[in-house]
């Protein structure tokens, strides 16, 4: 029995660092994989903002004739935002600036888009502009919810590989930290409406 004493040690330590070393890396794709499916999210109340602007525009078209440079602006805004995309897998600082950057110019663009209707009475009135106001506010919503819980799910996994001894482990099985959704440049600093 001596004689397979140390084999059987030996074997008890390789399994308890296995199980170790695999709970490590379970856990770090699991949060991943959390982190990715809020991204998702993220994305999904954008592009459902990215769907009603088209509507609104519409409707505030076929509803009165005003400055053309607000509503170029929205448009052209929107063009932009659907055109930068992220990878959930390797999201980085930078990316999500960009990314955050073009979702801005589109909050800033309907903005002055519904400032701008507010000098049509006609238009306030009307009760598919109204149920179009409604829906955007609905979205902003949802797409601040949408990025807390991004936020909510980046935390525990950059806890999770950036703690030691997990450290150690997670960047030899390929697992990076993920940016957090920050504010965009100037959003602390009230809104400026002109008439």
């Amino acid at each position: 029995m001596k004689r397979f004493l140390p084999w059987i040690i030996g074997a008890v330590v390789i399994f308890g660092i296995y199980s170790f070393v695999k709970g490590i890396n379970n856990t770090a794709v699991t949060l991943n994989q959390t982190v990715e499916q809020s991204w998702g999210d993220v994305q999904t109340a954008y592009q459902r903002r990215n769907d009603l602007i088209g509507n609104l525009v519409n409707t505030v078209k076929g509803a009165a004739e005003f400055e053309k440079g607000t509503l170029t602006a929205v448009i052209e805004a929107r063009a932009k935002a659907t055109q930068v995309t992220v990878d959930p897998a390797n999201i980085t600082p930078e990316q999500l600036a960009e990314f955050n950057k073009a979702q801005s110019g589109v909050s800033s663009s309907l903005s002055r888009l519904l400032v701008t209707v507010e000098q049509y009475p006609d238009l306030k009135a009307n009760a598919n502009f109204l149920k179009l106001q409604d829906e955007l506010a609905s979205t902003e919503n949802q797409i601040l919810t949408a990025r807390t819980r991004f936020n909510e799910a980046v935390k525990p996994y950059n806890t999770h590989i950036k703690t030691f001894p997990n450290t150690l482990f997670a960047g030899m099985f390929g697992f990076k930290e993920k940016a957090y959704f920050n504010a965009v440049e100037g959003a602390d600093k009230p809104v400026e409406v002109k008439f």
